[in-house]
């Protein structure tokens, strides 16, 4: 039997920097790149992201650690969690279930009553991680973040106190 890590959730700091970009291009390679349109990939290159989104939001983002090394991100605001990203390598060791609980956790502390994410259709696997946390789809409708015709996937859960 595997020992199961100990993940460690704190605050991101600047020194993050880094290791959160190589977990965005990490899993926007094995997650997004296969999906967009090369005129999608095209314009996200041009964007300058992840940097753009990490210099912005950096401050507002939690990190998960094991043994004092990075291995997964998670950004909420109000209601609604915007980013939840552990690179493939370090997947299936409950780092994004502890994530999401953290995120939850905060955000029950806030007062909020339902929590709000989206995901798309293509991936099925973060379909399959967020029903398994009690996340059940709220509607569907175009994905406009990428124009590559996706359909984006609501969900919502709502927080027991």
């Amino acid at each position: 039997m595997q020992d199961t890590p100990t993940i460690t959730i704190r605050p991101w700091r600047l020194d993050d920097f880094d290791a959160v970009k190589a977990i965005l291009d990490d899993t926007f390679a094995g997650t997004w790149l296969p999906q967009l349109t090369p005129e999608a990939l095209a314009v996200y290159r041009e964007s300058g992201e992840p940097v753009g989104y990490i210099d912005e939001m950096g401050p507002a983002f939690f990190v998960a650690e094991i043994d004092d090394a990075v291995v997964g991100m998670v950004h909420w605001g109000d209601d609604f969690v915007h980013a939840l990203h552990v690179p493939a390598v370090h997947r299936r060791k409950g780092i994004a279930r502890a994530l999401m609980a953290f995120a939850e956790d905060g955000m029950r502390a806030d007062g909020v009553e339902i929590v709000r994410l989206e995901t798309d259709t293509f991936n099925t696997q973060s379909q399959g991680f967020y029903l398994a946390l009690g996340y059940r789809e709220a509607d569907r409708y175009p994905d406009l973040e990428w124009h590559s015709g996706f359909t984006t996937i609501l969900y919502v859960k709502p927080l027991v106190r």
